[in-house]
C-alpha cells in the first residue's frame, strides 16, 4: 500500500471516529417505516371464507352489549336485529358500518416531533400495557408502584426505538384504584412528550383521561385531531361489557382513537381451531369499530388483535407457538381487506424471567406481527409473565431488537454505493476490505449496532466481568434514569394539569379495589 492511499484511508477513520463522538445521541424517529412487502399467508378464496365465517357468526350466533342500552338503540336504528342484549347482523352489515373510519390517521403528541402516523406502512411502538408487576434484576418480582410507572414512562421517552409511551405501563398499586389514572395520565405527560394512552376501566376515568389531554392541547385542537386513544378489550367470546363500550363510547365521542382488541386464547375464548378463532376476532372487532362510526363518523379506529394459543392441559396461555404465528399473518391480512390500521403481537413471553425461553417466545411472537403489517405494537417491551409482569431489564433488551427491527424495515437499497463500486476499485484481489474509504464512508450505517450485546473476545468479556445479557440490561436502564432529562412544558399547563388532579382526588374517597 502507499503512503498516500494510507495516510487517505487513516484520515477518513479519524474523521469518522471524531464524526461519532459528535453524535451524542440517535435521533427518534416518529414511526418505523417498512420498506419491505408484507408476508401474504392465505389465497383470496381462504381470505373470503374467513369473511364469509365472520358473518355468519355475527348474523346466526350473534354478539352480546350487557348494561348498555345506548350502543343497542344505536346499533337498532342502524338496522342492526336487536333480541335483548344480543346484536344479529345481515351479511356485510358490520363491515359495511366501518367504512367511515379513517384509513390512516396523525395522532399527536404535545411535541409535533414526536407526534405519530398510523396506517399505511408505517408501525408504532410502545411499552408494555396492564402489568400489575415489576421485575428487575436487584430487586426481583414485586407489586407495581407510581415510581415504577414514573421510571418506564422516562425509558419509553428516552428509547428511540419506542414512538409512543404506551399507557398502563404497570399498575401502580400503592395509589386508590379510583384515583391512579390521574396520576398515570399526568405522568405520560409530564415525564415523556410522545404520544399516550389513558384510561378505560371505567367511562368517566376515560373522560377523566380526555379532559386532561383537552388541558394540554386545547379544546378546539381536541376537537379536530386525535391526541390520546383507549384501548378496549372485547370481552371474548362475543360480549362487550358496559366498561368497555363505555369507554369506547368516550373517546370516539370526542374524536379521539380507540384500538379495539378482542383477547382471544384459543380453546378457552374461542373454538380451538385457528380459522375460526380468526373469524371471530374479526366479526368481534369489526362490531366494536362500527360502534365507533355510530358514536362519530370519520373516528380514528385501529383494527386490534390478541390471538394466541394455550396449553390444552393445564390452561395456561403460550406465546410465540406456530399456530399463534399462522393466525397472526391471517389477522393482518383481514384488517387490510377492511381498510384500517393494525395492531397485533409484542415482545410476548410467559417465561418469568428474562431467559432462552423469554427471548425465543418473544422474537416468534414479534417477528410474525412486523410480516404481518402491523402499524401499531403497544407490548413491545418489557412483556414477561403472560403480561402480568413488566421487567425493566427485558424493556432494555426488547427495544433493542426493535431497534433492529427498523433497520430490517428499511429493506435493501441497491445503488452504486451499496454495491461497493469505489470498494472494488480500490482493493485488489485477496486485500481485506476494512481499511477502504468504502468502508470508512458506510461505518456507521452499515450494520446496526446493538447497545446490549457483547461481541468481544471471551478474555475481554471476562475482564469486563463476565456480565449475562440481563446484567447489561440493568446497568443500561440505570444509566438511562440517571441520565434522563425531563421534556420541557408550559408551566401554566402543568398547574392546571395537578390543579384539576386535585379537585378530582379531593372530590372522591380513596377506593382500592
Amino acid at each position: 500500500m502507499t503512503d498516500h492511499k494510507r495516510k487517505r484511508r487513516e484520515g477518513g477513520r479519524s474523521a469518522k471516529i471524531a464524526s461519532r463522538k459528535k453524535s451524542a445521541q440517535i435521533e427518534a424517529p416518529r414511526f418505523l417505516s417498512r420498506k419491505i412487502p408484507c408476508y401474504e399467508l392465505l389465497s383470496e378464496e381462504e381470505l373470503v371464507s374467513i369473511e364469509e365465517h365472520a358473518d355468519w357468526i355475527l348474523q346466526e350466533v350473534g354478539i352480546e352489549f350487557w348494561g348498555d342500552e345506548e350502543a343497542l338503540k344505536l346499533f337498532k336504528d342502524a338496522g342492526v336485529t336487536v333480541k335483548g342484549n344480543r346484536l344479529q347482523f345481515d351479511k356485510g352489515h358490520a363491515s359495511e358500518l366501518c367504512k367511515t373510519a379513517p384509513k390512516e390517521f396523525e395522532m399527536h403528541a404535545r411535541n409535533p416531533a414526536r407526534s405519530t402516523i398510523f396506517g399505511g406502512n408505517r408501525l408504532v411502538l410502545g411499552p408494555a400495557y396492564g402489568p400489575p408487576f415489576v421485575y428487575d434484576r436487584k430487586r426481583g418480582r414485586r407489586q407495581g408502584t407510581m415510581e415504577d410507572f414514573r421510571n418506564l414512562v422516562k425509558l419509553a421517552h428516552m428509547i428511540p426505538w419506542l414512538h409512543h409511551t404506551s399507557g398502563t405501563v404497570c399498575e401502580p398499586v400503592d395509589i386508590p384504584v379510583n384515583k391512579r389514572h390521574l396520576d398515570m395520565v399526568y405522568a405520560h405527560i409530564k415525564y415523556s412528550d410522545k404520544p399516550f394512552m389513558g384510561a378505560v376501566t371505567a367511562p368517566e376515568r376515560a373522560e377523566d383521561s380526555i379532559t386532561m389531554a383537552r388541558i394540554v392541547f386545547g379544546n378546539e385542537f381536541l376537537e379536530s385531531n386525535c391526541v390520546i386513544q383507549g384501548n378496549i378489550n372485547v370481552n371474548s367470546p362475543l360480549v362487550y361489557d358496559n366498561t368497555m363500550s363505555g369507554a369506547l363510547k368516550a373517546y370516539a365521542r370526542a374524536n379521539q382513537g380507540v384500538v379495539i382488541t378482542p383477547f382471544i386464547l384459543g380453546g378457552a375464548m374461542s373454538p380451538v381451531t385457528m380459522p375460526a378463532a380468526v373469524a371471530q376476532a374479526h366479526a368481534e372487532t369489526m362490531v366494536g369499530v362500527a360502534l365507533t362510526q355510530l358514536i362519530r363518523p370519520g373516528s380514528s379506529a385501529v383494527y386490534g388483535n390478541f390471538l394466541t394459543t394455550m396449553d390444552l392441559k393445564s390452561g395456561a396461555p403460550t406465546f410465540g407457538t406456530p399456530e399463534s404465528t399462522l393466525a397472526t399473518l391471517a389477522v393482518g391480512q383481514m384488517a387490510r381487506r377492511l381498510g384500517l390500521p393494525f395492531r397485533a403481537g409484542g415482545h410476548y413471553t410467559a417465561s418469568k424471567v428474562t431467559d432462552a425461553q423469554a427471548m425465543q417466545e418473544s422474537a416468534d411472537s414479534m417477528f410474525p406481527a412486523f410480516l404481518a403489517g402491523a402499524n401499531f405494537i403497544h407490548q413491545a417491551a418489557g412483556w414477561l409473565e403472560g403480561g402480568l409482569v413488566v421487567g425493566y431489564e427485558k424493556f432494555i433488551l426488547d427495544s433493542d431488537r426493535l431497534g433492529m427491527l427498523h433497520r430490517m424495515g428499511d429493506g435493501m437499497t441497491i445503488n452504486e454505493n451499496s454495491l461497493g463500486l469505489s470498494a472494488f476499485k480500490e482493493n485488489s484481489p485477496g486485500e481485506n476490505f476494512l481499511g477502504t474509504e468504502h468502508t470508512g464512508e458506510n461505518f456507521e450505517t452499515a450494520n446496526f449496532r446493538s447497545e446490549i450485546a457483547d461481541n468481544n473476545s471471551f478474555e475481554q468479556w471476562e475482564e469486563d466481568g463476565s456480565k449475562d445479557a440481563e446484567e447489561r440490561a440493568y446497568e443500561r436502564w440505570n444509566t438511562m434514569l440517571d441520565e434522563y432529562i425531563e421534556p420541557p412544558m408550559d408551566p401554566a399547563i402543568d398547574e392546571e394539569l395537578k390543579d384539576f388532579i386535585r379537585l378530582k382526588k379531593d372530590s372522591m374517597d380513596d377506593e382500592w379495589y
